[in-house]
């Protein structure tokens, strides 16, 4: 059963070089899976197999700390990235994770073992064009690539002569970067470093670094790494362009599971201006419709350096509110420690926002008494979703909480809008009575703190960043959110 919201670009390939002296971003439309795949229409399906797999990515993410770790995807809420990698290759649908750092395509002939449940590729494996040349042994993103393994040690494993090695002379094609490993929470693979030409909507960026794999462990679909490393997208296209590596921004349209509202695309802005002047977006039908008015300010928050993992993009949280009871966060999500451990990562391939236990159960236990105490807890409903607390809303206005995150930072609070953190749905229940309208909270539990020592504190999901533009500054090391009416900011930006 394919559960997975899959977002594609959708746009005509335009072939011409990258130029650094436009300062124009590029914009790329985003569209929705959920017009197209064929999941169960059941919402209680949707739910489970998105919260089970967000929950055990995350608890897995800590248990192999000592390998080379990126954040999971989720297929609860998965993007794609059209790209392709030379002259003569075809566009390859990527996911686009912003908690990894590698872009690597699944490369002919291709397996992939374990993926009998997995999202089925929307496009055929690619393979290395003729004018692709292999990465060498003594380059930096071979390093990269290998856990910052010294060049000296690859370049051995290569086969290179000592000699060569002494005096640097191994960077040919003759002696290439070894094959590679690269796990993620749930799946892995290994692959080869390859340069070539990386093509996207309207620009060709040369001599891009990106895997070639061929066997993979649970990892059908290639990965488009949108994190902070030396080998992610944004960094290498910071060096042909340096406005378009240097920022960029998603808005994700509210969906709630529903087809109806992803007709249009949520754009994905390379090169994200910043424009004190900007005009309010107007109101439209994508779903946003609890607000008449839009605030367009950023509420930025800085981001936290993590020596384990630099290429996450983390962040502080102090708090969070429901209704007028601010609950402070463990000393864990609001700094990163020695071992990299801590902080709440930003990251667009997870589902719902994963919190440590004793946290979430304070927020859950203020949210429970004031929602609980005027609707009846649907106790057989929530081993259906993995969600909890679900409600049976037996009144047609349900007074709900605000939810209010407390990033650092003067000003840097972001109310979430309710539908982002209560969905509401109809459960046929047993298919013997009748339809009952269920209310559950979106947010889980991602494990005790002593579980989540030295990896992780938290994460925010996708789910609870649909209705905002996030903004990844890479330039002055924040992330900025604003909320948006999506579908009208990609109008907007569309006409120019």
């Amino acid at each position: 059963m394919k559960t997975c919201f899959i977002f594609f670009l959708y746009s005509t390939i335009l072939h011409f070089s990258v130029s650094s002296s436009s300062s124009s971003p590029l914009l790329l439309p985003l569209s929705h899976s959920l017009l197209t795949s064929k999941h169960s229409s059941s919402p209680l399906h949707l739910l489970k197999s998105s919260s089970t797999r967000s929950s055990a990515r995350f608890r897995r993410h800590h248990k192999h700390q000592n390998q080379q770790l990126s954040l999971p995807l989720s297929s609860g809420s998965d993007y794609l990235l059209s790209l392709s990698a030379g002259s003569s290759s075809s566009a390859v649908s990527l996911y686009l994770d912003t908690g990894s750092d590698l872009v690597w395509f699944p490369c002919r002939p291709f397996t992939c073992i374990l993926c009998e449940s997995k999202p089925k590729p929307t496009s055929p494996p690619s393979s290395p064009s003729s004018s692709a040349t292999t990465v060498s042994c003594s380059s930096p993103s071979c390093s990269a690539a290998h856990s910052s393994l010294p060049s000296s040690d690859l370049c051995a494993i290569s086969n290179c002569p000592l000699d060569f090695i002494e005096t640097g002379d191994c960077n040919t094609s003759s002696y290439p970067c070894p094959p590679f490993y690269y796990a993620y929470g749930d799946g892995s693979l290994v692959a080869k470093l390859y340069s070539d030409s990386l093509t996207l909507p309207s620009i060709s960026v040369a001599n891009f670094t990106f895997g070639c794999a061929r066997t993979t462990l649970a990892e059908p679909i290639g990965v488009a790494g949108f994190g902070r490393g030396r080998l992610s997208l944004p960094s290498q296209l910071a060096v042909h362009s340096p406005h378009l590596g240097n920022s960029f921004s998603y808005c994700l349209i509210s969906h709630s599971f529903d087809s109806d509202r992803v007709r249009r695309p949520s754009p994905l802005i390379l090169g994200r201006s910043f424009d004190k002047k900007e005009k309010r977006v107007g109101t439209d039908n994508d779903g946003d419709d609890d607000d008449d008015d839009e605030k367009i300010d950023f509420v930025y928050t800085e981001l936290l350096e993590n020596p384990k993992h630099p290429y996450f993009y983390s962040v502080s949280l102090q708090g969070i509110s429901i209704g007028k009871r601010n609950i402070p966060a463990p000393a864990m999500l609001r700094r990163i420690d020695k071992s990299g451990g801590g902080g709440v990562v930003v990251d667009s391939g997870t589902t719902f926002t994963m919190l440590p236990a004793k946290f979430y159960n304070s927020v859950v236990e203020e949210f429970d008494s004031r929602v609980g105490r005027v609707h009846e807890r649907a106790d057989r409903v929530e081993p259906s979703t993995g969600m909890s607390p679900c409600y049976y809303l037996n009144q047609k206005t349900v007074r709900v909480p605000s939810l209010v995150l407390h990033f650092a930072g003067n000003g840097s609070s972001v109310t979430l809008p309710r539908r982002n953190y209560f969905y509401e749905f109809m459960d046929g229940g047993d298919g013997k009575g009748e339809k009952r309208k269920i209310g559950c909270f979106m947010l889980m539990s991602g494990g005790d703190e002593s579980e989540l020592r030295g990896g992780t504190g938290a994460i925010l999901g996708n789910y609870q960043q649909q209705g905002f533009e996030v903004v990844y500054d890479l330039l002055n090391r924040r992330v900025g959110f604003a909320k948006r009416k999506c579908a009208s900011l990609w109008d907007t930006l569309n006409q120019g």
